[in-house]
């Protein structure tokens, strides 16, 4: 059941990053769900890590991070 909760928020951020990508408006239902479910996470990690030419690497950190938590959870 864990193993299912860090993989369905894995496909969350990654939904959060495809759709910055695409880049809806704010106030659109889907861009305000992943933004609530991902931003309390990601933006600690922004604070820490420099912006790259403008790349947002802080997903790339979120991921690799729900996948060490995975392992030694489950």
């Amino acid at each position: 059941m864990l193993r299912l909760l860090f993989d369905l928020y894995s496909f969350v951020v990654l939904a959060s990053v495809v759709l910055s990508w695409v880049q809806l408006p704010p106030n659109n239902p889907i861009v305000r769900v992943t933004s609530v479910l991902t931003e309390p996470l990601l933006a600690p990690i922004r604070r820490i890590l420099p912006g790259t030419a403008g790349l947002d690497f802080s997903p790339v950190v979120l991921l690799i991070g729900l996948r060490i938590l995975r392992s030694v959870l489950a």
